[in-house]
């Protein structure tokens, strides 16, 4: 085979080794897919009673297309989690001994999690049909959405793979379950930029996070879309961007840091 066939077959097989792990061990994945459900129920029955959102809709229509990318955002744990658990118990090392292409054991992380994002954004999208959020646009306008949501997925799989690489330990473990949640709440996804202090707003808005809430409201025709923010004046672009440029930073990284373990 070409040395680019050698790269998918490989990666493939990490890949399966991945999805192996979760069928034999399904409890992860099932958290990880109950979770952002459990939150969804909290915030439109319990909180959504008092939230004022912008446009006519109510909030569960414009609390869901933030759920739906704060999943993906969280998804870094999950990936930083499994990448660093590898590297600290040598299992890393083993694949780097094995006869099999480098960029594959990457290769493989990334395509399993982003085909597990994948079901959770499904489960996720059912759950919001489920509380009354609707899309009001035509479905080429969901798989736009879709793919934006998984195109962020993608950029910050890649931040969670390095950081796996880079802090191999328990103890960064928790410290980024500690940090992903300022990233994920200080956004427009629960709440209108508009409503907070000056500097809270503009942190909101400057998050890469915001920019895709911000489009696949407009596409999935969910208020909020229109929020005065200075993102939403540049329409689907900086959904596109922000996650390029962490692509573009993160990825090289990585992979320059995984050449280096155990040297």
């Amino acid at each position: 085979m070409t040395s680019a066939a050698w790269v998918v077959a490989d990666g493939w097989t990490l890949t399966r080794r991945a999805l192996l792990h979760w069928v034999r061990q399904p409890a992860q994945v099932i958290v990880g897919l109950l979770f952002p459900v459990l939150i969804v129920v909290m915030f439109v029955y319990i909180l959504g009673g008092g939230m004022q959102v912008p446009g006519e809709g109510g909030y569960e229509e414009f609390l869901l297309p933030g759920m739906f990318a704060l999943t993906m955002v969280f998804g870094i744990e999950g990936t930083f989690t499994a990448v660093a658990s590898d590297a600290a118990k040598g299992v890393t090392d083993r694949f780097r001994t094995l006869p099999m292409t480098p960029g594959a054991v990457l290769l493989g992380r990334s395509a399993a999690d982003l085909l597990n994002s994948a079901l959770g954004l499904l489960v996720m999208m059912g759950c919001g049909l489920a509380v009354g959020w609707r899309w009001h646009e035509g479905f080429g306008r969901v798989v736009v959405a879709v793919a934006l949501l998984l195109w962020l997925r993608f950029a910050f799989l890649w931040l969670g793979i390095y950081l796996g690489v880079r802090f191999p330990s328990p103890e960064a473990v928790v410290v980024m379950q500690i940090l992903v949640w300022p990233v994920g709440f200080l956004s427009n996804a629960f709440a209108s930029p508009s409503g907070m202090p000056g500097w809270v707003a503009f942190l909101a808005e400057a998050n890469p996070m915001s920019a895709t809430v911000t489009v696949i409201r407009d596409l999935f025709g969910n208020p909020g879309a229109v929020d005065g923010s200075w993102t939403a004046s540049y329409g689907v672009w900086p959904a596109v961007l922000w996650p390029a440029v962490i692509t573009a930073v993160f990825l090289p990284l990585a992979v320059r840091r995984y050449q280096r373990l155990g040297g």
